[in-house]
């Protein structure tokens, strides 16, 4: 079937796709930068996401089909990428804890006043709890709650049907809930024992 020749993105080899891409990366660069804050947490190097996002959309532009929507390639491309540097942030944690040359090259934490640690403290844990839930769920809750997404528009972000959604979004919501229950209590534990 042929594409419409409007919906069809010019050569990546011409000089005109680096105008292209640098249009693109204006138009999304804050949505895409708002997706990897929030679907990567805290943790996650948000210019890098976002660098490696266009990168991909130079490389591939010129194999969008624009069957769906160019909104929804940069999403499940910047769902990609950050789940990768999560990955590879997980291994580097893992890799800093079991040696201690690598724990003596980080960094020293910033002192800050105690409300900010206390916000930060609050923010990982989110992220931690986050972390615990199977990626469908985490990335439907992600969008939903801290992106205020609708569930037609989550839908259409993740190739899925409404009803779809709104069950996945019920159990990560439900799932959420029991994590941060056993968080408090596993934090309470501690507490008790100072």
């Amino acid at each position: 079937m042929p594409r419409a020749a409007h919906s069809s993105p010019p050569d990546l080899g011409s000089a005109e796709s680096a105008v292209d891409v640098a249009l693109l990366y204006r138009a999304h660069e804050r949505t895409v930068m708002r997706w990897a804050a929030r679907l990567g947490g805290p943790d996650i190097d948000v210019e890098d996401v976002v660098q490696d996002v266009f990168l991909v959309a130079r490389r591939r532009l010129g194999s969008f089909e624009g069957r769906g929507s160019l909104k929804t390639w940069l999403f499940r491309t910047t769902e990609k990428i950050v789940l990768a540097a999560r990955r590879k942030g997980r291994l580097r944690r893992w890799l800093a804890r079991s040696g201690e040359a690598a724990t003596a090259t980080m960094g020293a934490a910033r002192p800050t006043p105690g409300e900010a640690l206390e916000r930060d403290r609050e923010i990982r844990d989110v992220y931690r709890i986050l972390d615990r839930l199977p990626e469908r769920q985490r990335r439907v809750l992600v969008l939903f709650e801290l992106e205020g997404l609708s569930t037609q528009e989550i839908a259409g972000l993740v190739g899925a049907r409404v009803a779809t959604v709104r069950v996945w979004l019920f159990r990560a919501r439900a799932r959420f809930l029991e994590e941060h229950q056993r968080l408090l209590g596993s934090q309470s534990n501690l507490d008790v024992r100072k």
